[in-house]
């Protein structure tokens, strides 16, 4: 237990305390013997898992971009690819893809920042009949979107519900029916309740 004070300063009558953070804290600072040791030895102190990749979420062309003047034209070509749209080529170029939810990648897969791209995972939990495909606890956590933001809220929904998705016109098609918005297929998909409900 560490106990401390402070002394008030008298400044024209009048009691004035100051406080001097730093040292208050040093001084309110208590590390037990187990602690001590435990960092002695170098010992990680916390750790997170299961381990969570952070999806992005966008209309089609909607993704963020950072420019600057040297750039502004390569980027309004080229927008960068985010995980949304390297999920749709994934699920273009690998049939075990088909059959993931978005959120269900990271958990097969590792996200590759710098080359922008999935890669199955190398090490983990084998998959019965699946040949070369690793699992692990990783959670896919896609951003969150507000209701008012309407398209977007129901591309979101979308991603949640339909596996394998290879594009964002694909997930506007349901039963053979291409729908003009995302929230029209969400109705299609019986995923939004009616008026008459």
């Amino acid at each position: 237990m560490a106990v401390y004070g402070v002394k008030p300063e008298i400044s024209d009558g009048n009691a004035v305390t100051h406080f001097d953070e730093i040292a208050q804290y040093q001084a309110g600072i208590y590390i037990s013997s187990n602690e001590a040791v435990w960092r002695i030895l170098s010992f990680p102190i916390h750790e997170r898992s299961p381990a969570v990749v952070h999806l992005a979420v966008h209309l089609e062309n909607g993704q963020r971009v950072y420019f600057t003047t040297a750039n502004v034209q390569q980027i309004a070509l080229n927008p960068p690819d985010t995980t949304l749209i390297v999920f749709f080529v994934l699920c273009q170029n690998e049939a075990f893809a088909k059959i993931l939810l978005y959120s269900e990648v990271p958990t097969y897969y590792t996200w590759n920042a710098s080359r922008k791209s999935f890669e199955r995972r190398k090490r983990g939990e084998r998959v019965d009949e699946q040949t070369g495909i690793f699992k692990e606890t990783t959670i896919g956590r896609l951003y969150t979107v507000h209701p008012n933001e309407d398209e977007c809220f129901f591309l979101h929904m979308l991603l949640v519900n339909v596996p394998g998705p290879t594009s964002f016109q694909q997930l506007r098609i349901v039963n053979g029916v291409t729908h003009a918005t995302f929230r029209s297929a969400c109705q299609a998909l019986n995923l939004l309740e009616k008026d008459r409900h």
